[in-house]
């Protein structure tokens, strides 16, 4: 099987085979994700309780995913995400079975949320540094990851929707159960995985392997900048997905079906995003695609306040997509960087400081945006995200000029560049 340039990855059946079960897993999750969210704002009317539902179900990546990085550095990857997709599997099933015999409250669902924190910290980052065991060629790494980026926002835009008709079918039971069945497609196609050994096992102990991706991610002139921005974004933008039910019922006096039209735009704009990223042959030039991203993502927010404050339906999707391209490109443009300059040997755990940053950025931007959205609505809370965020992508155009001295000489090192007289440094 011959894929063409922009599926190029695909090529490798190991990694073809893990995409499709992931493919399948990530539509539960997304169906899970927006269930959560509606369950927490029907239990409570508050957008305070679900913006806390939201940070405990992202909180745990803050002390989890350098834990999972240097654990994944140590073990075999396929087994650990093997025993962890097993184990949301039956956190699905419970969860769904609690919520339809009618005993799920706001205080048991948010230990459902921190306990599927914890797990998804663990599988998000152990997921990042396997890929690099399951494409055939290592030139092929950035197509894995955008890849996998064009297959969580392609599942974001079908997910959602799918949810929001469910739970007005159903309810949020029946996402929850769907969710659970969706993880044993993972089980099964890593079974069918023989995965490229991994780079040699780390010989000093678990507290100093933890300690040193870490030291090695701040004092790089490189990963420094590019989670900063990474942990900003996130901050400031992912709270849309808290803020999202108060919109759709107060401000667009709709139900389910609009939240979930609403999140789906925001996996539109981040697929486009993908998509784009996924066609280019090669890592140079993304440091300036990550500013304009993160551009994007600031402008994004500010216009979904605006339409939010003008009852614009059509430009409150329009600027969802914008959004989504934003976040996503960010997001995956510093994960495809980190990737390409970072040594096998220490790839779990640096990839775990870059999704301490993304996922656990994030909770902190729920708690505090659900308090803002309480105090002044929903609509005002997205303009002060969007603010805060051209302030970060400020901050990051002006210490591009540094980054790109610093990837020129690492793309140099690494023969990505394969002339030492290159004279443009400015990509």
């Amino acid at each position: 099987m011959n894929f063409p340039s922009a599926l190029r990855a695909l090529n490798a059946q190991n990694f073809r085979r893990y995409y499709v079960g992931q493919t399948v897993s990530l539509l539960g999750s997304w169906m899970q994700s927006v269930a959560t969210m509606w369950l927490a704002y029907r239990l409570t009317n508050s957008p305070a309780a679900t913006g806390m539902i939201g940070f405990l179900a992202l909180f745990p990546f803050l002390f989890m995913t350098p834990i999972a990085g240097a654990l994944s550095d140590r073990v075999s990857r396929k087994k650990l995400l093997t025993i962890v997709a097993l184990v949301l599997f039956v956190h699905a099933s419970t969860l769904a079975t609690v919520t339809a015999l009618g005993f799920m409250t706001i205080g048991l669902l948010g230990v459902f949320a921190f306990v599927q924190g914890c797990l998804s910290a663990i599988e998000v980052t152990t997921r990042h540094s396997f890929f690099t065991q399951l494409v055939s060629d290592k030139a092929d790494l950035p197509n894995a990851i955008a890849l996998n980026s064009i297959n969580i926002n392609g599942t974001r835009f079908v997910g959602p929707a799918l949810g929001g008709i469910v739970i007005a079918w159903q309810g949020e039971a029946a996402c929850f159960a769907i969710n659970a069945v969706s993880f044993l497609a993972v089980v099964i196609q890593l079974s069918r995985i023989t995965p490229r050994p991994a780079a040699p096992k780390a010989s000093q102990s678990f507290t100093a392997d933890l300690a040193e991706g870490w030291r090695i991610a701040f004092t790089s002139p490189i990963i420094l900048p590019l989670v900063l921005i990474v942990g900003a974004v996130s901050f400031c933008i992912n709270p849309y997905s808290v803020l999202m039910p108060a919109i759709a019922v107060d401000t667009y006096n709709r139900g389910a079906e609009m939240h979930g039209i609403f999140v789906s735009a925001v996996g539109v704009g981040a697929l486009i995003g993908a998509f784009l990223l996924a066609r280019r042959t090669n890592v140079r030039g993304l440091a300036q695609w990550a500013l304009v991203t993160a551009a994007c993502a600031s402008a994004g927010a500010l216009a979904f306040g605006l339409a939010a404050l003008l009852v614009s339906i059509p430009l409150a999707m329009l600027a969802m997509a914008l959004l989504g391209f934003g976040l996503m490109g960010t997001s995956v443009t510093a994960n495809t960087i980190i990737q390409t300059v970072t040594d096998d040997d220490k790839r779990g755990r640096i990839v775990s400081v870059y999704s301490t940053f993304f996922a656990g950025g994030a909770p902190l931007g729920h708690y505090c945006m659900g308090w803002v959205a309480q105090q002044w609505g929903a609509p005002r809370a997205f303009l002060l995200c969007g603010a805060l965020c051209a302030v970060a992508a400020a901050a990051f155009a002006w210490n591009l000029p540094k980054l790109r001295r610093h990837l020129h000489a690492a793309y140099l090192a690494r023969g990505i560049i394969p002339t030492p007289v290159e004279t443009d440094i400015t990509k």
